[in-house]
């Protein structure tokens, strides 16, 4: 539901163009790793991935679980809340290594956090944390570096401001481009399994920033 619904609203607020890198592929029990830049990204990746026929189980705040309506969607469709900051914090790495077992794609934003930046330019990815080298070094898994760019045209900054770039976007239309990389088998060492996550996706985002701008 939640792919279906952001592939029929996400081309209203903007461009959305996807591509990939030769061998770039998607197989079933791969980990997504992607960048995160504004409240609008999951929708332009779900809908970017729903071209692909794809929906990906999403790790994501628990927070969200609270939001009526949306909370009831996340746990029907077997989405993962991420307990930051809590004793419950690995429940999320164990039910995405299941996921992952039975063959779903799993999507993992690998900085874990929007940045604090209020502007709506584009930026290379922030530090990553080590969930998704720790995931992939538990399963196993290939990882799929991928790229968004343009969301934070969609929508950034405070709430007025988030608010007034949704209610525009229709007019503005946006440049919105989702990359995907080739698959990479990380290493076993977290830190260069992460370094490796980061420097990957920061390749994917160069081209979705250039053929967003474009």
């Amino acid at each position: 539901m939640l792919s279906r619904t952001a592939a029929a609203l996400v081309p209203a607020f903007g461009r959305l163009t996807v591509s990939s890198d030769p061998g770039a592929g998607l197989a079933p029990g791969s980990i997504v790793v992607a960048n995160h830049t504004s409240l609008a990204d999951p929708a332009i990746v779900l809908a970017a991935l729903h071209r692909l026929d794809v929906r990906p189980v999403v790790l994501a705040a628990a927070g969200l679980w609270r939001i009526p309506l949306l909370g009831g969607v996340l746990r029907r469709e077997g989405h993962i809340p991420v307990h930051r900051g809590t004793g419950r914090a690995a429940e999320a790495l164990e039910a995405a290594a299941d996921a992952l077992a039975r063959g779903r794609l799993v999507l993992v934003y690998g900085e874990g956090g929007l940045p604090r930046r209020r502007d709506s330019g584009e930026l290379a990815p922030g530090p990553f944390r080590t969930g998704p080298a720790r995931l992939a070094r538990a399963t196993g898994a290939p990882v799929v570096p991928l790229g968004q760019a343009g969301a934070r045209r969609v929508g950034s900054g405070g709430a007025a401001k988030q608010l007034a770039g949704v209610a525009t976007a229709p007019l503005r239309r946006p440049g919105l481009h989702v990359h995907l990389g080739a698959p990479l088998h990380l290493p076993e060492d977290t830190a260069a399994a992460t370094a490796d996550a980061h420097g990957a996706v920061t390749r994917a985002w160069a081209v979705a920033a250039r053929r967003a701008a474009g």
